[in-house]
């Protein structure tokens, strides 16, 4: 028999299964705080107010803003207040309803309604990589996200989302990175990174990551910010890793090991992002963020260039001191 004169077909290779879905969170909460003593001493930092809400509660809500309706907040001794912020308070509501309050009725409602919120205790600081290790049996074999409070992410940015879309198409691991001064990236976990081959600009193939370098031992000025997508496969190498830097277990000592081995991708951010770790920084923020709020910021924007003007007229007013 002759062959024909078109091309058999062939079966088609199965699809790729595709990467499971990121419902999960974990929000590290076990911090002391000591950069903000002596307010911090009975007050969890991450309930130190934004504006009008804690700053932690920013972090949830753009959690659930990216789908994740399953959170987990990894706290420590002390931390209680956490715990009492996103939970339903009766007796408040009640009084609340009884004036016909309705707008701070929901305000005190929406802690509580914007997911399915967990706590575990971390027991003693062993740093962030202990952190999320905690978090190994609650998240079981899924991807999860990593959110920390003192980096908070402009609510109109879509980061979270955008590593999530990443995760999903490249699998492994994602780490959030932007670009920071030179004198700054001692400050930070730094990446070494290369061109992903994705085609996204804003994608990069992680290749190694280093906490804390010295200027001029540092692969980049790409600083690795709060937000993380992570593969099941850190447990593992977390509970090998040895404490490092300031004796604590890094996520960023973990995740250079699967970097090498080519599981980590990193989403480039060059949008708004606020520092609330640094008492110069977490005032910059409060301001910023009043600015833009409609019900305050006309009023406080008239006030803040009047402020302004008389500080240029007197460039060392007095006035309170530190401790």
């Amino acid at each position: 028999m002759s062959a024909p004169d078109f091309p058999l077909s062939t079966p088609s290779a199965p699809a790729a299964p595709a990467a499971p879905a990121v419902r999960k969170a974990v929000i590290p909460a076990a911090g002391l705080g000591t950069r903000f003593l002596p307010a911090t001493k009975a007050t969890p930092k991450e309930m130190l107010p934004v504006v009008d809400k804690p700053a932690i509660q920013y972090v949830v809500e753009e959690a659930a803003a990216a789908g994740l309706d399953d959170i987990l907040m990894v706290t420590g001794r002390h931390k209680r207040a956490i715990e009492d912020h996103f939970d339903n308070a009766l007796e408040l509501e009640q009084a609340l309803t009884a004036k016909g309050d309705t707008v701070r009725l929901d305000a005190v409602r929406d802690p509580a309604r914007l997911a399915d919120i967990h706590h575990i205790r971390q027991g003693d600081p062993l740093g962030l990589g202990h952190a999320v290790l905690c978090a190994r049996h609650h998240v079981g074999g899924q991807p999860f996200a990593v959110l920390l409070g003192d980096d908070l992410i402009d609510p109109r940015e879509t980061l979270l989302s955008r590593m999530l879309e990443v995760r999903q198409r490249c699998a492994g691991s994602v780490v959030a990175l932007m670009e920071v001064p030179p004198d700054q990236i001692h400050l930070y976990g730094c990446a070494a990174v290369e061109p992903s081959g994705s085609g996204d600009a804003d994608v990069v193939q992680v290749t190694g990551l280093v906490e804390k370098p010295p200027r001029d031992r540092a692969p980049s000025r790409y600083a690795v910010i709060g937000r993380y997508v992570l593969d099941p496969a850190v447990f593992e190498v977390l509970e090998r890793t040895r404490p490092g830097r300031g004796g604590e277990v890094q996520l960023t000592d973990a995740l250079q090991e699967l970097a090498a081995a080519g599981a980590v991708h990193g989403v480039v951010f060059e949008g708004l992002r606020y520092d609330t770790g640094d008492k110069a920084d977490y005032l910059r923020t409060v301001v910023r963020l009043a600015c833009e709020r409609p019900d305050l910021g006309p009023e406080f924007r008239s006030w803040l260039k009047e402020f302004a003007a008389g500080l240029a007229d007197d460039p060392a007013p007095g006035g309170w001191q530190a401790a």
